[in-house]
Protein backbone atom coordinates (compact mmCIF):
# COMPACT_ATOMS: atom_id res chain seq x y z
CA UNK A 1 0.00 0.00 0.00
CA UNK A 2 1.52 3.50 -1.02
CA UNK A 3 -0.10 5.96 1.71
CA UNK A 4 -1.20 9.50 1.11
CA UNK A 5 1.05 12.66 1.69
CA UNK A 6 -1.60 13.63 4.08
CA UNK A 7 -1.16 10.63 6.34
CA UNK A 8 2.59 12.10 6.18
CA UNK A 9 1.51 15.30 6.86
CA UNK A 10 -0.26 14.50 9.78
CA UNK A 11 1.87 12.54 11.55
CA UNK A 12 4.87 15.16 11.05
CA UNK A 13 2.56 18.17 12.35
CA UNK A 14 1.99 16.27 15.37
CA UNK A 15 5.56 15.87 15.95
CA UNK A 16 5.88 19.70 15.66
CA UNK A 17 3.99 19.86 18.62
CA UNK A 18 6.02 16.98 20.15
CA UNK A 19 8.62 19.43 19.62
CA UNK A 20 7.87 22.21 21.07
CA UNK A 21 6.21 20.78 24.63
CA UNK A 22 8.59 19.15 25.17
CA UNK A 23 11.73 21.31 23.26
CA UNK A 24 13.41 18.52 21.62
CA UNK A 25 14.89 19.08 18.20
CA UNK A 26 12.64 18.51 15.90
CA UNK A 27 14.49 15.55 14.34
CA UNK A 28 14.03 13.51 17.35
CA UNK A 29 10.72 14.39 17.56
CA UNK A 30 10.16 12.91 14.34
CA UNK A 31 11.94 9.81 15.19
CA UNK A 32 10.01 9.76 19.00
CA UNK A 33 6.49 10.21 17.68
CA UNK A 34 5.77 9.43 14.08
CA UNK A 35 5.81 6.12 12.02
CA UNK A 36 8.50 7.71 9.60
CA UNK A 37 11.10 5.20 10.35
CA UNK A 38 9.25 2.03 9.77
CA UNK A 39 7.36 3.72 6.54
CA UNK A 40 10.85 4.67 5.24
CA UNK A 41 11.48 0.50 5.76
CA UNK A 42 14.24 1.30 8.24
CA UNK A 43 13.55 -1.56 10.67
CA UNK A 44 12.29 -1.68 14.31
CA UNK A 45 15.38 -0.39 15.88
CA UNK A 46 14.73 3.31 15.76
CA UNK A 47 18.65 3.94 15.36
CA UNK A 48 19.21 7.20 14.67
CA UNK A 49 22.43 6.56 12.76
CA UNK A 50 20.59 4.60 10.28
CA UNK A 51 22.00 5.88 7.20
CA UNK A 52 18.82 6.10 5.62
CA UNK A 53 17.56 8.16 8.87
CA UNK A 54 20.81 9.98 8.52
CA UNK A 55 20.00 10.62 4.94
CA UNK A 56 16.25 11.74 5.45
CA UNK A 57 17.42 14.54 8.33
CA UNK A 58 20.24 16.00 5.61
CA UNK A 59 17.02 16.28 3.10
CA UNK A 60 15.11 17.73 5.59
CA UNK A 61 18.05 20.68 6.86
CA UNK A 62 17.88 21.51 3.29
CA UNK A 63 14.23 21.83 2.63
CA UNK A 64 11.90 24.48 2.03
CA UNK A 65 9.26 22.73 3.06
CA UNK A 66 9.86 19.61 5.56
CA UNK A 67 6.47 17.72 4.67
CA UNK A 68 7.27 18.04 0.90
CA UNK A 69 10.26 16.29 1.51
CA UNK A 70 9.06 13.86 3.63
CA UNK A 71 6.63 12.13 1.13
CA UNK A 72 9.11 13.12 -1.79
CA UNK A 73 11.83 10.96 0.60
CA UNK A 74 9.47 8.21 1.28
CA UNK A 75 8.42 7.60 -2.09
CA UNK A 76 11.77 6.80 -2.97
CA UNK A 77 12.27 4.39 -0.66
CA UNK A 78 12.26 0.54 -1.65
CA UNK A 79 8.72 -1.25 -0.57
CA UNK A 80 9.95 -3.19 2.29
CA UNK A 81 7.99 -5.88 5.00
CA UNK A 82 7.14 -3.13 7.53
CA UNK A 83 5.83 -5.51 10.09
CA UNK A 84 7.44 -8.50 11.77
CA UNK A 85 7.65 -11.67 9.40
CA UNK A 86 4.19 -13.56 9.31
CA UNK A 87 4.08 -17.50 9.87
CA UNK A 88 0.91 -17.99 8.53
CA UNK A 89 -2.19 -15.92 7.21
CA UNK A 90 -5.80 -16.56 6.92
CA UNK A 91 -7.94 -14.28 4.96
CA UNK A 92 -7.73 -10.50 6.88
CA UNK A 93 -5.70 -12.32 9.22
CA UNK A 94 -2.33 -13.41 10.16
CA UNK A 95 0.03 -14.12 13.25
CA UNK A 96 4.23 -13.82 13.82
CA UNK A 97 5.94 -14.55 17.04
CA UNK A 98 7.29 -11.48 19.40
CA UNK A 99 10.29 -11.88 21.14
CA UNK A 100 8.81 -13.68 24.21
CA UNK A 101 7.71 -16.72 21.90
CA UNK A 102 3.86 -15.13 22.35
CA UNK A 103 1.94 -14.77 19.15
CA UNK A 104 1.05 -11.52 17.74
CA UNK A 105 -2.66 -11.08 15.50
CA UNK A 106 -2.45 -8.81 12.85
CA UNK A 107 -5.86 -7.75 10.54
CA UNK A 108 -4.91 -6.35 6.74
CA UNK A 109 -8.10 -6.25 4.34
CA UNK A 110 -7.83 -8.63 1.76
CA UNK A 111 -11.70 -8.12 0.37
CA UNK A 112 -11.25 -7.27 -3.76
CA UNK A 113 -14.26 -6.40 -4.31
CA UNK A 114 -14.28 -2.53 -2.57
CA UNK A 115 -16.78 -3.65 0.27
CA UNK A 116 -16.19 -3.18 4.25
CA UNK A 117 -14.42 -6.20 5.07
CA UNK A 118 -15.68 -5.26 8.87
CA UNK A 119 -19.24 -5.17 7.75
CA UNK A 120 -21.55 -6.95 9.35
CA UNK A 121 -22.50 -8.73 6.16
CA UNK A 122 -18.85 -9.84 6.03
CA UNK A 123 -18.92 -11.08 9.71
CA UNK A 124 -18.88 -14.81 8.89
CA UNK A 125 -16.35 -14.93 6.63
CA UNK A 126 -14.06 -13.20 9.28
CA UNK A 127 -15.09 -15.70 11.55
CA UNK A 128 -14.20 -18.41 9.60
CA UNK A 129 -10.91 -16.82 8.62
CA UNK A 130 -10.23 -16.97 12.62
CA UNK A 131 -11.14 -20.36 12.89
CA UNK A 132 -9.11 -21.46 9.93
CA UNK A 133 -6.17 -20.03 11.49
CA UNK A 134 -6.44 -20.89 15.12
CA UNK A 135 -7.35 -24.73 13.87
CA UNK A 136 -4.07 -24.27 12.35
CA UNK A 137 -2.71 -22.76 15.66
CA UNK A 138 -3.75 -25.43 17.72
CA UNK A 139 -2.86 -28.04 15.27
CA UNK A 140 1.35 -26.60 15.02
CA UNK A 141 1.18 -24.22 18.23
CA UNK A 142 -0.91 -25.84 20.98
CA UNK A 143 -3.42 -24.50 22.75
CA UNK A 144 -1.28 -23.01 25.67
CA UNK A 145 0.56 -20.62 23.54
CA UNK A 146 -0.84 -17.15 24.60
CA UNK A 147 -2.05 -14.77 21.88
CA UNK A 148 -1.62 -11.16 21.74
CA UNK A 149 -3.46 -8.18 19.65
CA UNK A 150 -2.15 -4.68 19.99
CA UNK A 151 -4.87 -2.05 17.89
CA UNK A 152 -7.43 0.61 17.69
CA UNK A 153 -9.43 -1.67 15.78
CA UNK A 154 -9.84 -2.97 19.40
CA UNK A 155 -12.70 0.02 20.14
CA UNK A 156 -14.74 -1.01 17.33
CA UNK A 157 -17.84 -3.06 17.94
CA UNK A 158 -17.40 -4.63 14.29
CA UNK A 159 -13.91 -5.90 14.77
CA UNK A 160 -15.01 -6.98 18.69
CA UNK A 161 -17.28 -8.79 17.64
CA UNK A 162 -14.92 -11.55 16.00
CA UNK A 163 -13.37 -12.78 19.29
CA UNK A 164 -13.97 -14.37 22.54
CA UNK A 165 -15.33 -12.19 25.80
CA UNK A 166 -12.21 -13.48 27.27
CA UNK A 167 -10.06 -12.08 25.78
CA UNK A 168 -11.58 -8.96 25.26
CA UNK A 169 -12.08 -8.67 28.99
CA UNK A 170 -8.36 -8.34 29.65
CA UNK A 171 -8.10 -4.70 27.38
CA UNK A 172 -6.10 -2.46 28.75
CA UNK A 173 -4.41 0.97 27.16
CA UNK A 174 -0.91 0.25 25.70
CA UNK A 175 0.01 4.48 25.76
CA UNK A 176 3.07 5.69 23.62
CA UNK A 177 2.72 3.96 20.51
CA UNK A 178 4.21 6.87 18.42
CA UNK A 179 6.16 5.05 16.16
CA UNK A 180 3.53 2.35 15.23
CA UNK A 181 0.77 1.69 13.03
CA UNK A 182 -1.57 -0.06 15.72
CA UNK A 183 -1.96 4.35 16.54
CA UNK A 184 -1.85 5.77 13.27
CA UNK A 185 -3.62 3.05 11.26
CA UNK A 186 -6.98 4.66 12.38
CA UNK A 187 -6.14 7.85 10.37
CA UNK A 188 -5.76 5.97 6.98
CA UNK A 189 -8.50 3.85 4.89
CA UNK A 190 -7.81 0.67 2.77
CA UNK A 191 -6.26 2.95 0.06
CA UNK A 192 -3.57 4.51 2.07
CA UNK A 193 -6.03 7.68 1.71
CA UNK A 194 -6.55 9.69 4.99
CA UNK A 195 -9.69 10.18 6.66
CA UNK A 196 -10.31 13.52 6.99
CA UNK A 197 -13.07 13.16 10.12
CA UNK A 198 -10.37 11.33 12.48
CA UNK A 199 -7.63 13.66 10.99
CA UNK A 200 -9.55 17.07 11.94
CA UNK A 201 -9.84 15.42 15.51
CA UNK A 202 -6.32 15.27 16.31
CA UNK A 203 -5.48 18.44 14.66
CA UNK A 204 -8.29 20.09 16.95
CA UNK A 205 -6.95 18.08 20.23
CA UNK A 206 -3.91 18.91 19.78
CA UNK A 207 -4.42 22.54 19.15
CA UNK A 208 -5.80 22.73 23.31
CA UNK A 209 -3.14 20.07 24.15
CA UNK A 210 -0.80 21.87 26.67
CA UNK A 211 1.56 19.23 27.98
CA UNK A 212 3.20 16.67 26.77
CA UNK A 213 1.90 14.02 29.08
CA UNK A 214 -1.14 14.90 27.64
CA UNK A 215 -0.48 13.93 23.80
CA UNK A 216 -1.83 10.15 24.10
CA UNK A 217 -5.16 12.26 24.76
CA UNK A 218 -5.35 13.69 21.33
CA UNK A 219 -6.11 10.64 19.32
CA UNK A 220 -9.47 9.47 18.83
CA UNK A 221 -9.15 5.66 19.21
CA UNK A 222 -6.32 4.65 21.94
CA UNK A 223 -4.56 0.94 21.18
CA UNK A 224 -5.72 -1.50 23.24
CA UNK A 225 -3.41 -4.36 24.32
CA UNK A 226 -5.27 -8.03 24.91
CA UNK A 227 -4.22 -11.29 25.29
CA UNK A 228 -5.45 -14.88 25.99
CA UNK A 229 -4.39 -18.45 25.67
CA UNK A 230 -5.24 -19.78 21.69
CA UNK A 231 -7.36 -22.37 23.77
CA UNK A 232 -9.92 -19.86 24.46
CA UNK A 233 -9.92 -18.88 21.10
CA UNK A 234 -10.17 -22.93 19.78
CA UNK A 235 -13.58 -23.12 22.46
CA UNK A 236 -15.17 -20.03 20.93
CA UNK A 237 -14.64 -21.19 16.74
CA UNK A 238 -15.15 -24.26 17.34
CA UNK A 239 -12.48 -26.22 16.27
Amino acid sequence: MIYAKAFFDLQFQFAQKAAALSGLPLADALLKYTNFYIRFGLGRDFDRAHPGWREYLAGLRDAGDGQAWTYRFYMTRPCGPASPPVVATSGCFSYSRLRDDRLRLHFENAETDGSSSLGIERRGRRLADLAALFAHLKGTEGESVRVVGASWLYNLDAYRRLFPKSYLATARVLPDRFQHMPLWGQFVDRHGEIKEDMARRLRERLRRQSSLEGLDQCFPLPVLTVEAPVSEFCVFYGV
